[in-house]
């Protein structure tokens, strides 16, 4: 007969250490269960703060209006992406030329140039928020100014930037420019001295080559050449497309892709000609010519001289230091007032001079000169110089409209500024583009029956 077990006795002391230890376990198990809780959200957050928060924190903000760090981020990518592109289009150049861009000046100074402003995003950044308070300060102008852009006029926009015209490809307008020729009468004749010099017809250098080496085994790389295909809305919406999916690898949406590149720049177009309407086609100009020279003692001798008959062609190129216009007579050409290079009292006194008067020397900061004017009328702008003219007259109403703006910029905007893309990254898409049509060349040719 088995012998019955005896039952075991669980005294309180134990009951109390085994609670202590559930206690214990539970503890420790939410300490975990919250550091593990931490981490996720630790890492969610940085996620969320690279991407979803980026929408919402402005780069810049101008008068209670914000563009925000993600929009900056993407047009950072553009505006290297343009370098880049500079910057392979300079090296394709020189190879199709034969031509090693470390010892030609101006290409090593170009890919330099480009190279630098690459390897320090700061730059990039800065101009690029420039960029955004101007898009921002001409939006608000044109809002308050009931200047208004319509998606159809983006619409259109967006067809004219990529050559297709549904209603008709429109013809092209030429403006003529005015032939503007000096005005001489006797007395300016009298004043300023020809000059001629003779000068050898260049000679004509033939172009480099290319030559094929038909003893190469190097596999050559097909070339297509294009065909005159009509533009179809089914053309458009391709090349639309492409263009859409080229600047989504930089992070750019399709409503990004046409407020940046399209609305902004019908904005800018219609408060320019607006801020520029009253820019006159016109404008007081002299024509004069100058003897500049180190200091006041030697330019009031000149001026003796010049008193008493003297050449001043011959002085300018006896003693001029402007070595631009020293062999010339020191002609400086028709000038306006802002255009004059060497400050308000030279131009103050040019404009003040009567044709044929010589100045009392003029201070400036390149030293002294003696000014003659040859002529002073009101003369027509060519189109060029009256498109500068426009130009520096809206950048000048943008400089204004900076002043009186309150412009916040987000103070740790340079933890943001993107270091992509990269030249490496340019010339590692050409290699496998390369390689690409390498291999597919190979195959069509494998294919073909013989």
């Amino acid at each position: 007969m088995a012998k019955n077990k005896s039952t075991k006795i669980v005294s309180k002391k134990h009951l109390a250490r085994q609670e202590r230890e559930r206690r214990q376990t539970r503890l420790i198990s939410s300490v975990a269960i919250g550091i593990v809780a931490i981490v996720i959200l630790l890492i969610a957050y940085g996620l969320l703060n690279d991407t979803l928060f980026l929408n919402l924190r402005p780069a810049v903000t101008v008068n209670g209006e914000s563009l925000t760090l993600q929009e900056f981020q993407v047009r950072v990518r553009v505006a290297r992406q343009q370098l880049v592109y500079q910057y392979m289009q300079y090296t394709q150049l020189a190879q199709a030329f034969g031509m090693d861009p470390s010892t030609d000046p101006q290409m090593s100074q170009a890919l330099s140039q480009i190279s630098e402003q690459l390897d320090t995003p700061s730059i990039i950044g800065s101009q690029v928020l420039d960029d955004m308070i101007d898009d921002l300060i001409v939006r608000q102008y044109a809002k308050a100014n009931g200047i208004t852009v319509t998606e159809a006029d983006i619409e259109e926009a967006v067809h004219s930037g990529v050559g297709y015209y549904p209603s008709g490809t429109p013809t092209p307008t030429l403006t003529p420019t005015q032939l503007i020729y000096p005005t001489l009468n006797t007395t300016q004749l009298a004043l300023m001295t020809p000059t001629i010099t003779l000068t050898l017809a260049p000679t004509s250098t033939p172009r480099p080559t290319w030559t094929p080496d038909l003893t190469s085994t190097a596999t050559p790389i097909p070339s297509i050449t294009p065909t005159s295909t009509p533009f179809t809305l089914q053309g458009f919406e391709d090349r639309y497309q492409e263009g859409l999916k080229y600047y989504a690898k930089l992070g750019m949406r399709k409503a990004e892709f046409r407020k940046i590149f399209y609305e902004f720049s019908l904005y800018h177009d219609r408060v320019k000609a607006k801020i520029t309407a009253d820019v006159e086609h016109e404008l007081d100009q002299v024509w004069v010519r100058h003897i500049l020279v180190t200091d006041e003692a030697i330019a009031t001798s000149i001026r003796t001289q010049l008193l008493d008959g003297a050449d001043f062609t011959d002085l300018a190129a006896q003693s001029s230091l402007d070595t631009a216009t020293k062999d010339k007579g020191g002609d400086l050409g028709w000038l306006g007032f802002d255009s004059i290079q060497y400050g308000s009292d030279f131009g103050t006194a040019a404009f003040s001079l009567k044709v044929g008067e010589i100045s009392q020397p003029i201070e400036s900061i390149y030293g002294y000169h003696i000014v003659q004017v040859l002529a002073h009328e009101i003369r027509p702008l060519t189109e060029q110089e009256y498109q500068d003219a426009v130009t520096a007259a809206f950048n000048t109403w943008l400089e204004e409209q900076r002043t009186n703006a309150k412009i916040v910029i987000n103070s740790g905007w340079t933890d943001h500024v993107p270091s992509s893309p990269t030249i490496a990254d340019a010339q590692a898409e050409d290699d496998a583009t390369r390689t690409a049509y390498v291999s597919t060349y190979q195959a069509g040719s494998t294919q073909q029956p013989r």
